[in-house]
């Protein structure tokens, strides 16, 4: 994906995060411009022609890093976490950047009294399976965060149910008992009867300048890595 020698820079392709990036690079002094048709993917930034700009999704972003088809990009903690294992392997976090916040959670419904943290969890898990011979179902998007987290916290009674939609809705829709899910500002899962666990907490994610530590650096895209850092920095 490389251009000869040319540093290449993920930003998200739409939506909310793609405008909050590039508020946050322009007021920097780095303005992003689309290359021929206003919806295309490729980019530049002002004045500084060692850098190429991709416009990606931010999923994209995240694999591009693991891969290193990218040298930097902008994305969510979250996605990065989810898709590369071994992330702080692969990829440098050079800056939060205090947009696109999210956490990532565990959350089970509110009639659920007693149960207020993964302990507790634990217990239920024990004995909904010895009463209804299955294991608690968890709906998610995050499948690897999910593992990871539950792993590190001892609870093992469970399975998860991959969540191709609206994840708060399945308990309501007994698809699953609990849920693990990203929230702002938690309005969502409070009108799903949802609460989160005490110690649910999986990430605090937000959106992160990440450089790749796999992708090929040249001299030039070395120097035009350095020179966004100290317009970030400034």
């Amino acid at each position: 994906m490389t251009v000869g020698g040319k540093l290449i820079l993920g930003i998200p392709s739409k939506g909310r995060l793609m405008e909050q990036t590039s508020e946050y690079f322009a007021a920097r002094g780095l303005t992003f411009t689309r290359l021929g048709h206003e919806r295309g993917y490729r980019g530049a930034v002002e004045g500084f022609d060692d850098i190429e700009v991709a416009y990606l999704s931010a999923s994209e972003i995240a694999r591009h890093l693991q891969l290193g088809r990218i040298h930097l990009g902008v994305t969510g903690e979250d996605l990065v976490r989810e898709h590369i294992h071994d992330a702080d392997e692969r990829c440098h976090f050079i800056a939060r950047l205090g947009f696109g916040k999210a956490d990532v959670v565990v959350a089970v419904p509110e009639c659920w009294i007693d149960v207020d943290s993964i302990g507790a969890l634990e217990e239920v898990g024990a004995a909904f399976h010895s009463h209804q011979g299955r294991r608690l179902r968890v709906a998610t998007k995050y499948l690897n965060l999910t593992r990871r987290f539950f792993a590190e916290n001892g609870f093992g009674s469970y399975r998860i149910v991959e969540s191709l939609g609206a994840t708060e809705g399945t308990p309501a829709a007994q698809t699953a008992e609990v849920i693990v899910d990203i929230t702002t500002t938690g309005t969502t899962l409070k009108a799903n009867h949802l609460k989160v666990l005490d110690d649910g907490v999986l990430l605090r994610s937000q959106a992160c300048l990440i450089a790749s530590r796999v992708a090929d650096w040249s001299a030039r895209s070395q120097a035009a890595e350095a020179a966004i850092c100290d317009r970030l920095a400034a």
